[in-house]
């Protein structure tokens, strides 16, 4: 940011502010986050040539605002995420879930759908993508098909990319390292790539979880939306839940983070375990 802007966060551009990323991505950010999201629009205001952050709400009631309304909503998501991130889920996908679906997919010629809902910069899908190609090395083959969403266009360039520093190699196997990655050489030393027959089973979608409808297919196996309804509110968690629970075939499975919890929300799912539910 430019050594000379001081302007502060006004306790009303504060509310402006966390109303609009609330009213379009039902993220609530409470009285704590005002320094953290100064912060996050310093170098957005200086892009914009702005000088203050009225100045920022007034472009966001303006003819420019569904524009950068994105931006902004993009600004202050979190991305925290890295490969096999709690990992318990995966050892449950192979152990449990995959020999219970791919029985019954087998026998009724179907394909496996697999959705990352909150996929972030791709981490989450493409370890999905490791642990299907994996389990089909050594059973039975279905069709399978990895749909990977999120709300940041940011994230999901760097999702589709599928290039990762070199450290990604101290989280994973070096097997499956020498199965799905690419070392990179010249310009891009210090970092490898997903292989592209990899890359090629995620399809990779620009979602607000509270648009009214997605542009993922219905009836999915498996839906993976974790450690995202931490972010909202009560209600929100429950319409969230609820069309999730809609894009699940009978018989699915939801995945949400350790961290959350479905208590208190009403839903027409079964508890399988700790932060896996099931649609009967």
């Amino acid at each position: 940011m430019h050594p000379s802007f001081t302007a502060k966060l006004s306790a009303e551009a504060y509310r402006t502010l966390t109303a609009l990323v609330y009213q379009h991505s039902r993220i609530r950010l409470g009285p704590d986050k005002q320094s953290m999201l100064a912060n996050r629009l310093r170098k957005r205001l200086h892009a914009l040539g702005l000088t203050c952050y009225d100045d920022y709400c007034q472009v966001l009631h303006s003819d420019r605002g569904p524009d950068e309304i994105e931006q902004l909503v993009d600004l202050i998501s979190t991305n925290h995420t890295r490969f096999f991130r709690e990992p318990e889920h995966f050892t449950f996908l192979t152990d449990r879930v995959l020999p219970d679906l791919v029985t019954r997919l087998t026998a009724a010629g179907s394909p496996l759908r697999v959705w990352s809902a909150a996929a972030s910069s791709g981490e989450e899908p493409y370890t999905l993508a490791i642990v299907l190609a994996e389990y089909f090395r050594t059973h039975p083959p279905v069709e399978w098909q990895i749909e990977a969403s999120d709300i940041s266009h940011r994230m999901l360039a760097h999702a589709r990319m599928g290039i990762y520093p070199l450290d990604t190699w101290h989280e994973l196997a070096p097997d499956l390292l020498r199965r799905y990655f690419q070392r990179g050489v010249g310009d891009r030393a210090g970092k490898c790539r997903i292989k592209a027959e990899l890359r090629n089973r995620v399809r990779f979608h620009r979602l607000n979880l509270f648009e009214a409808e997605y542009p993922v297919p219905r009836e999915q196996h498996v839906i993976f939306c974790r450690n995202v309804m931490i972010y909202f509110d009560p209600p929100s968690r429950a319409i969230l839940v609820q069309k999730l629970t809609r894009h699940l075939a009978q018989g699915g499975f939801l995945v949400i983070g350790h961290s959350e919890s479905l208590m208190g929300i009403r839903h027409d799912l079964e508890s399988v375990r700790q932060s896996v539910f099931r649609k009967p």
